[in-house]
């Protein structure tokens, strides 16, 4: 949910982002709010499928946002389990921080992404609020939280992800990422991909989160968008973090940093680490050249259980996506297509170990 510069240089100040009208397409229009009348001048009243919600109706929901409510923070501000009181409807209610300096424009953004774009893997946005000052978004509520949660920091108690596990969500978020980029016209690129913004259902199904940074992509014979450089650090592809210019292909590239999040359990930074492993991408690089140490790179708490042959096509898939060239990184739509095929595969311990899975036939491997 946070974000930040992942430079200290930027650009010119943004354009203006664009509204949506229905058939993911998308006029231009102007991105300045200071209440629900605004939002309904841009998408157009009968354009918007989200609920307006009162303060009240929201502080109620959540107990009048009290600590044990509480489901995280980030940057934007926090957000809060709650019972909708007309409904019974379990909901995440997000409360932007009212000092924030970009508040007003992530809010609209996500309400106007969310309300006209919809995918089995993007979230549901149910309503928001916009009295006064206040603004808060509803969504529907995701009861196993982030793969985040799933990945890092885990206590001894908390059921690790198993290979099968693990390959159906990132197919899955790759899946929400070709939405994105493939169906919306224009394209969308997401621009915060992380671990912590893919949120999970009971039945560990994925679903983006946190719209709030999404840009529209380039059109017709425009290579790329030019932007501000925001994201978390970690995540952000290096063209988009040194020159502020954004592609598909910078998402892609985040894509591949959850990628190997999800093969190895690594974090994207983690400064806990011995010199020269604080940075995922930098410690895998030299491993991708080196077959014999791919063993190396599987989450150790997977104890093995997993194929090999899987883990050496996933490892490939996120080497790909990692290329320091953009160029030479697939389209999301390829990527979608490799993990299917993964998830697929279904690997069975009990019968099967991953020290007796026939030897992977070589793969071609990037240089980088």
């Amino acid at each position: 949910m946070g974000w930040f510069p992942c430079s200290g240089n930027s650009n010119k100040a943004e354009k203006k982002k664009q509204s949506k009208k229905p058939n993911d397409q998308i006029p231009s229009d102007k991105l300045k709010v200071n209440s629900d009348s605004d939002i309904k001048k841009v998408g157009g009243s009968d354009h918007i499928a989200a609920y307006t919600f009162t303060f009240r109706e929201l502080a109620a929901a959540a107990k009048n946002f009290r600590a044990d409510c509480l489901l995280g923070e980030g940057g934007f501000g926090r957000v809060y389990k709650g019972r909708l009181e007309s409904t019974s409807q379990v909901v995440a209610i997000k409360q932007l921080d009212r000092n924030g300096l970009q508040g007003n424009r992530e809010f609209l953004v996500e309400v106007l992404m969310l309300s006209l774009l919809h995918h089995p893997n993007l979230v549901n946005l149910i309503g928001y609020c916009a009295d006064g000052d206040q603004r808060l978004l509803v969504y529907e509520y995701m009861p196993l939280g982030s793969l985040e949660d799933h990945l890092h920091d885990l206590p001894p108690d908390k059921k690790r992800l198993d290979w099968n596990t693990r390959m159906k969500i990132a197919a899955g978020a790759a899946k929400g990422l070709e939405y994105l980029h493939d169906k919306a016209n224009p394209p969308v690129i997401y621009r915060d991909l992380k671990c912590s913004n893919i949120l999970l259902d009971e039945d560990y199904h994925p679903k983006l989160s946190d719209f709030g940074l999404a840009k529209l992509g380039p059109v017709g014979d425009k290579t790329h968008v030019s932007t501000r450089v925001m994201g978390t650090y970690g995540y952000c592809a290096p063209e988009y973090a040194m020159t502020g210019q954004l592609t598909l292909k910078s998402d892609v590239y985040s894509f591949g940093v959850v990628l190997l999040e999800i093969i190895t359990g690594r974090k994207a930074i983690d400064n806990l680490k011995s010199a020269g492993e604080h940075n995922l991408v930098a410690w895998a690089r030299p491993l991708f050249k080196d077959r014999r140490k791919f063993s190396q790179m599987a989450d150790p708490t997977l104890q093995g259980q997993y194929p090999v042959r899987g883990l050496y096509q996933a490892l490939a898939i996120a080497a790909m996506c990692v290329q320091e060239q953009p160029n030479m990184r697939p389209v999301i739509a390829d990527v979608v297509t490799a993990l299917s095929y993964l998830a697929s595969q279904k690997y069975e311990p009990s019968s099967r170990s991953a020290s007796s899975t026939p030897r992977a036939r070589r793969e071609q491997w990037p240089a980088n």
